[in-house]
């Protein structure tokens, strides 16, 4: 096809300003083939890639510039001024003025034997209602549900979601009258004639614990529902087929497929339950003693009740450091293959 063509029309359907301009780019495409034609059509071609750059510098933040002025002044404004007070000897009352005292409330902190207790009881309580509640639970009944009829899914969906989206004091008084002295699972072991306790007092971290299992268990069915309806069907079928029992396709096709969002439960999950203080505070104020006294509540008491804003913010502090060593551990193992 000549120049002629491709500038007159489209013989093959092509636009002629898009097929001029690439004759004329061409070199030897000029009336005596030397590429004379190419200054207009050339141009038009280059300024076209101007045109659809992706801008650069400060042009390329300016969209995102009011959400970043937005997360400095609430969030890391805070933060900083809060990493500040840690490093003096602020007081709600009494004198007013503060003075800087350095890594002091950090010292403090670490020779406290209560803040160790603070510190042993977080762990607990993370690991037994978070990694090994929350999570386990979860999984299994999402594996139930998904092998289950659909009136059975949607009630058992409806009573685990219906925990979840209550109010965290709600759920508290609710635990509350189920594992005081007078309440509900008493009652039931006194039915069956099994002996009955004072679960608020004898074993308060676990009763703690297993009402924040059963407030937060739906989050985690959600998750693993989610990530069980993207596993293939014929993978599964064709482990069945070549004898694998149950236990072996847990271990060795679902779990494998499902791990990151097992990683992604385990960090939204570990972190959540890290800073629960109203549940905790209504069950037991962090009682009795100090035998349920997690680190949001051994800073409130330190912070609010007895004043020490410096003291409590440098627990709140040394709690933000634990919440970013358990994310950094977490995010590593996602990473690795498996």
């Amino acid at each position: 096809m000549s120049t002629a063509g491709l500038r007159a029309g489209t013989p093959d359907g092509v636009p002629g300003g898009a097929a001029s301009g690439a004759a004329e780019g061409m070199p030897g495409d000029g009336p005596n083939g030397s590429g004379s034609g190419s200054g207009s059509g050339s141009g038009r071609w280059r300024s076209g890639l101007r045109k659809g750059r992706r801008p650069s510098g400060v042009w390329r933040w300016l969209p995102i510039a009011p959400a970043t002025a937005l997360l400095l002044l609430f969030l890391a404004g805070p933060i900083g001024y809060c990493a500040w007070i840690a490093f003096t000897d602020t007081q709600l009352t009494g004198s007013s003025s503060s003075d800087f005292v350095g890594l002091a409330n950090f010292r403090r902190a670490f020779a406290d034997e209560a803040f160790r207790n603070a510190v042993w009881l977080t762990l607990v309580f993370t690991v037994v209602s978070a990694v090994l509640g929350q999570n386990t639970l979860g999984l299994a009944l999402a594996g139930l549900m998904r092998a289950a009829s659909r009136p059975v899914r949607t009630l058992t969906g409806a009573l685990v979601i219906a925990a979840w989206v209550l109010p965290e004091i709600v759920a508290a008084f609710l635990l509350y009258a189920f594992f005081r002295r007078e309440g509900t699972l008493n009652a039931i072991l006194e039915t069956l004639h099994l002996p009955s306790q004072n679960w608020l007092f004898t074993l308060p971290i676990l009763a703690v614990s297993f009402a924040n299992v059963w407030r937060g268990t739906a989050f985690s069915m959600l998750i693993y529902s989610a990530a069980l309806a993207e596993i293939p069907q014929d993978v599964t079928e064709a482990a069945q087929v070549d004898g694998a029992s149950g236990v072996r396709r847990l271990w060795h096709i679902t779990l494998p497929m499902i791990r990151r969002s097992i990683g992604t439960n385990l960090m939204l999950n570990t972190l959540s339950t890290l800073s629960v203080f109203g549940l905790i505070w209504a069950m037991t104020r962090g009682g009795p003693g100090n035998r349920s006294q997690t680190l949001p509540v051994f800073m409130y008491d330190q912070a609010f009740l007895k004043s020490l804003i410096g003291y409590g913010t440098a627990v709140a502090l040394l709690l933000l450091l634990v919440g970013a060593l358990f994310s950094v551990v977490y995010l590593r193992l996602m990473k690795v293959e498996v």
